[in-house]
């Protein structure tokens, strides 16, 4: 792995060590000599890890649709920033650009972002890692519903180690290195009866 996206929330939530891990996040991805792929605002958890990453002298790219936000949100410091047209061409830029993905605490676009890159992965259009990182339990109600979800038959099970989960940096970046992609079993289970 050379870049990471991250998605992560233009707010910083309610805990301090959303923004404590956050900036964790940004030291371990120099550390490890990767560069940063996000969202290009220069606010909430987004702007943490970014500003973390470029004061201890790494690489950040930014993307960013054209006239969609208020300037004022735009990081005007990053190595590079990408213009696109709309979000549909932020996410999948974004996406084109990373070899791993990592979600911090977030909001709808948050989610949105994890879903479809989770989304890719079960359909086979990349077997990228996927990393959640658990702050202060953020995601375990999600990663219960997803659980969930293979139980009540709506997913194959194996399909749940598309994603790793980790509730630091450093394991959750160990678990990604070392991540094998499944050997994706039958999505449609109906059609296995047939």
């Amino acid at each position: 792995m050379k870049k990471i996206c991250v998605y992560a929330g233009s707010n910083l939530g309610v805990r301090p060590e959303f923004q404590t891990y956050a900036r964790q996040l940004g030291e371990e991805i120099v550390k490890r000599g990767f560069e940063l792929v996000y969202g290009g605002s220069r606010i909430g958890l987004m702007g943490e890890v970014a500003n973390t990453v470029l004061e201890l002298g790494g690489a950040v790219t930014g993307v960013m649709p054209k006239g969609l936000f208020r300037g004022e949100i735009v990081h005007t410091g990053l190595s590079e920033l990408i213009e696109v047209d709309s979000m549909h061409q932020r996410k999948a830029t974004m996406i084109e650009l990373a070899d791993g993905f990592v979600a911090l605490p977030g909001g709808y676009g948050t989610f949105e972002e994890l879903f479809e890159v989770m989304c890719w992965a079960q359909i086979g259009i990349h077997q990228k890692p996927i990393g959640i990182f658990n702050i202060a339990g953020y995601y375990t109600p999600l990663l219960n519903m997803i659980h969930h979800a293979a139980t009540e038959e709506f997913m194959n099970p194996n399909h749940l180690d598309l994603i790793v989960s980790a509730t630091n940096a450093n394991e959750l970046f160990e678990k990604m290195q070392t991540y094998t992609p499944p050997v994706l079993k039958n999505k449609w289970r109906q059609l296995a009866e047939e």
